[in-house]
């Protein structure tokens, strides 16, 4: 634990240096605990904004939404419009250089009312993962302070624990669009049908999980002591799963991996 408290100074350190933050606060645990220790250092200079749009679930728009206000945040939801640009929509597999650049534009342009820096939860971990967002992010020379500290995933976790943040063991989540297959064009309908899909597989007590949308066939990645539950509910989920449109439903063997479609 040491280690984990020189970490976390040199992250308070880190802070202390900003005018002020805007918080990039997307409900998971990382932006979450950038946004606790934020303002434990900066008090009322800190502002929480979370994008809202298609490609994010309303659940993780509610997670936000909830944190900020257990950690008395100033928080702002914004509509982000990454479907009106067409190089997000061909969906090629820099996409989420384009999703990242729209969504650190607009959070730039409310900072600049404040006259604070836009701050991010990446941490050491996600270095060592296909993340074209990166460019985005240092093409506007967003701040990444867990990065900076040398923060990683596991310490992450730990230190959301210590806090009693309630999300602190949440699985990882990232945009809808990560379902659909690379140069597959991205529309409202294909979002909602996964967004309904997870949804209803989380109902089931699953915790970590992905419809990966080969429309159509649906192909369900969870954790592989999850696949009894899958097999438990196969024909609730078969229907479901045809009511939404899909003709097949399958499992896939190899579980749930980060970033399944960059294989």
């Amino acid at each position: 634990m040491d280690v984990i408290i020189k970490k976390i100074e040199r992250l308070k350190n880190i802070l202390k240096n900003y005018p002020g933050v805007i918080v990039a606060l997307s409900g998971g645990v990382d932006s979450s605990l950038l946004l606790k220790i934020a303002k434990d250092v900066l008090k009322n200079r800190v502002v929480a904004i979370t994008a809202a749009s298609p490609i994010h679930p309303k659940d993780e728009i509610n997670a936000a939404r909830t944190i900020a206000q257990k950690l008395k945040c100033k928080h702002i939801i914004f509509q982000s419009k990454e479907l009106k640009n067409p190089k997000f929509v061909n969906n090629p597999k820099n996409r989420c250089y384009y999703c990242k650049l729209e969504l650190f534009k607009n959070l730039k342009r409310i900072a600049a009312k404040y006259g604070y820096d836009v701050i991010e939860g990446s941490n050491t971990a996600d270095l060592h993962d296909y993340r074209p967002g990166f460019n985005a992010l240092n093409k506007l020379r967003i701040k990444s302070p867990f990065i900076e500290a040398g923060i990683d995933k596991k310490d992450i976790r730990k230190l959301a624990k210590k806090f009693r943040l309630p999300n602190w063991n949440k699985p990882s989540m990232a945009c809808l669009a990560s379902r659909i297959p690379y140069e597959k064009i991205i529309n409202k309908k294909i979002l909602k049908r996964i967004e309904s899909a997870e949804a209803y597989l989380k109902k089931l007590q699953l915790t970590q999980v992905r419809v990966r949308d080969h429309y159509p066939i649906a192909r369900i990645e969870t954790l592989d002591n999850e696949f009894k539950i899958v097999l438990k509910h196969r024909t609730k989920i078969t229907t479901y799963f045809q009511n939404l449109g899909y003709k097949y439903i399958t499992i896939d063997l190899q579980g749930y991996q980060t970033g399944s479609l960059n294989r």
